[in-house]
């Protein structure tokens, strides 16, 4: 896509995370749905996480051996002709990303703006946190990651990001599966630190412990 096309989906983003907080939301979850964008998140994290793109791809909706190759080689391809700029940002996500990640992108720099939490889903949401994050390294504060994915690619992700996942269930799906598992965990956490007594609260002394 052209560099004005990526600002426009990132603004397609922005205006997501604008109705969330109209709507009053206090936490948000990420997921796609698409084929073939586990291709762009693994050129990002070549780009991002300076690895050989062998390190980062991986079978995406169950590729065989030979077609893990092929994917291999266009990702490598692509890296070569586009030439994609590190240290901008937004060039590398308008010359190796895709729409629906700018949007993503869009949606949780937006989030971080108005300080809504973002649970990230798999692969394709932390390729686009990785772009957030690079264009703005606090909107990191606003994350969390809710499982580490089957695709090789998204520990080397996590790792840029600076983000532990939740859970390691081996899932591959990323349509906001892993997000809406890690919710409860998230919202349990919060009436913990919200409700749970102390011991002067509960009447306990600690010296007769």
């Amino acid at each position: 896509m052209s560099r004005a096309e990526a600002c426009r989906a990132l603004q397609a983003g922005i205006v997501l995370s604008e109705r969330a907080e109209r709507d009053g939301k206090k936490l948000v979850g990420t997921g796609e749905m698409g084929i073939g964008n586990t291709t762009a998140a693994s050129a990002l994290a070549a780009v991002f996480c300076g690895k050989p793109v062998t390190e980062v791809t991986g079978k995406g909706t169950g590729l065989n051996d030979a077609a893990v190759r092929q994917k291999i080689e266009i990702i490598e391809r692509a890296l070569r002709l586009n030439r994609p700029n590190a240290s901008d940002p937004i060039d590398v996500l308008s010359k190796v990303g895709g729409l629906e990640i700018a949007g993503l992108t869009g949606l949780l720099l937006g989030a971080a703006a108005r300080r809504i939490p973002v649970v990230l889903d798999g692969f394709i949401s932390t390729a686009a946190a990785t772009v957030a994050v690079a264009i703005e390294p606090r909107v990191k504060d606003f994350l969390f990651a809710s499982h580490l994915s089957s695709e090789p690619g998204h520990d080397a992700l996590l790792k840029f990001v600076g983000l532990e996942p939740f859970l390691r269930l081996d899932l591959r799906l990323g349509e906001g599966t892993g997000a809406a598992l890690a919710m409860p965990v998230i919202e349990a956490s919060v009436r913990l630190l919200r409700e749970m007594a102390t011991f002067s609260s509960a009447g306990v002394s600690e010296s007769s412990l």
